[in-house]
């Protein structure tokens, strides 16, 4: 059985939006574009819902830039009762019915790593459905307040985590991987 990574971008303050805050929350850099790359360049899958599946299927229809390039040309599934086949953005399969139940087949059937990309309300049900194995969390150095939108941690459930690896992107990025305590 393959991983689950779930990988989530937040403000210091939790949110993983955050209104007028940009890609990165405006805290991109040479160290964070070579993490990106690098994961980007591993053999794995792509596991995103369909509105994170929108919004990167309209930016890479447009982008020419290399890492959505790569992630057009990565496997990809999208979670969704909504969209129907065939699908817009090209290696992207439908996984219909009960998001869940399909994971879990993939996850025995896959011959990669699964990892998720933003989509904060499939990660927080695979986390209670207890599929994730790993969770990746850059932390950006900005306190969004009144204007962070989507609370990353709302709404899971209380989840032990065990630290397994930290760095500092940039020197202010926070970037720490855990796995959850069994």
């Amino acid at each position: 059985m393959v991983e689950l990574i779930a990988d989530l971008f937040v403000s210091a303050d939790g949110y993983a939006l955050g209104e007028n805050s940009g890609p990165y929350f405006g805290y991109g850099g040479p160290d964070l574009d070579r993490w990106i790359a690098g994961e980007l360049g591993k053999p794995h899958l792509d596991l995103m819902g369909r509105v994170t599946y929108e919004a990167l299927a309209a930016v890479a229809a447009g982008a020419g830039d290399p890492a959505m390039d790569q992630m057009t040309t990565q496997p990809k599934a999208v979670v969704s009762g909504t969209l129907r086949e065939p699908l817009s953005w090209a290696n992207t399969r439908l996984l219909g019915g009960d998001g869940g139940t399909a994971i879990a087949a993939l996850k025995r059937e896959s011959a990669v790593p699964l990892r998720t990309v933003g989509s904060l309300s499939l990660v927080r049900s695979l986390f209670a459905l207890g599929l994730v194995d790993r969770l990746r969390l850059a932390v950006f150095p900005l306190v969004l307040g009144p204007d962070g939108r989507q609370p990353w941690s709302a709404g899971f459930q209380r989840t032990g985590l065990d630290l397994v690896a930290s760095t500092v992107p940039d020197g202010r990025i926070v970037l720490s991987e855990y796995r959850p305590a069994r």
